[in-house]
């Protein structure tokens, strides 16, 4: 099978295309012919040398495809309501930028109806990581607030729309005014251009002093001290990646009297178990609303699978808002 491999640790130029051994699906496991990959901010840590590859987990970067199942462990298959040649989505340890990967049925999801494969190739990532972490770990509930660092990320548009579709406000950082209007454009309540304004006293104004419920934070560093200020009594602050750094300083006295919690995951080493139950959820709750047209997948650009390079390059430009996609 063709892949895009990481040649060395490096600068986008390092991907190349390649000719690898075609994967064999095992217990447990379905084989898709990959139509399209999404690219995610984890590849490009992974292409840097700073997220290793989980133990048995494929070197070819991507951690979510879409195409047709055309092998795999046919009772495991049925037990899911899967079968041969059907169109489904999935989340991977590795393996994505290829034309055929190997999934846990467990974490294959159908196709929600009325998507095409890049479409479909551009839901699991986010959307396993925000319900995992806004709502399973966040517990946000209809009529909180939910602030979110970096609006138009991948991560970013998926928490604006799922937050919204559960009846939640939604309050984003972004990088500029144009960045802030396409968050609302999205449906989020307020954006902050965090280059102009301090985005924690923005918090406290837009909530009338009353703070956020839940922060989704993919910076960590300096911010976590002033989102821990910006949170309500009883609020949830989520970290999810560290782009500001891996230490922090918080005012422990805070935490103790507004009762917060400090929370954080990552989602790829987790169990397939794990990752099959929030796969679940989703099939239950969010599907429906992906079908409806409530959410919608937000692609940016959408690349040959031979110009994963040029699409790690724009990913981190951060010129992009929502998902970048490999098609092959």
């Amino acid at each position: 099978m063709k892949a895009i491999e990481i040649t060395s640790y490096g600068a986008p130029e390092v991907l190349r295309a390649a000719e690898r051994p075609d994967p064999v699906a095992g217990a447990g496991e379905a084989l898709i012919r990959v139509a399209a990959s999404g690219v995610n901010r984890p590849d490009v840590l992974q292409r840097k040398g700073h997220y290793p590859v989980p133990p048995g987990a494929s070197d070819i970067p991507g951690l979510e495809v879409a195409g047709t199942i055309v092998a795999g462990d046919a009772a495991a298959l049925a037990e899911a309501g899967l079968k041969l040649g059907d169109r489904v989505c999935a989340l991977v340890a590795g393996g994505g930028y290829a034309e055929l990967c190997v999934a846990p049925v467990g974490q294959c999801l159908p196709a929600p109806a009325g998507l095409d494969d890049v479409a479909a190739a551009s839901l699991p990532e986010t959307f396993f990581t925000v319900w995992s972490n806004v709502f399973d770990r966040g517990h946000l509930q209809a009529g909180e607030t939910l602030l979110v660092q970096g609006g138009t990320s991948g991560i970013g548009v998926t928490a604006i729309q799922l937050a919204k579709a559960a009846n939640a406000k939604v309050i984003v950082t972004a990088g500029s005014d144009a960045k802030a209007s396409a968050c609302i454009a999205l449906g989020a309540d307020e954006a902050i251009n965090y280059n102009t304004h301090d985005f924690a006293a923005e918090v406290q104004r837009l909530t009338a002093g009353r703070g956020c419920n839940v922060i989704l934070d993919m910076v960590a560093g300096d911010y976590v001290a002033r989102e821990v200020g910006c949170l309500a009594e009883d609020g949830r602050l989520v970290i999810i990646a560290v782009q500001g750094g891996v230490k922090a300083q918080i005012d422990a006295g805070a935490v103790l009297r507004r009762r917060l919690t400090i929370t954080g995951s990552t989602l790829r080493p987790r169990s397939v178990p794990f990752k099959s139950a929030i796969a679940r959820s989703l099939r239950d709750k969010v599907w429906p609303w992906i079908e409806s047209g409530k959410v919608k997948p937000v692609i940016h650009q959408v690349f040959p699978a031979d110009q994963a390079a040029q699409a790690h390059a724009l990913m981190e430009s951060n010129q992009h808002i929502g998902k970048l996609v490999l098609q092959w």
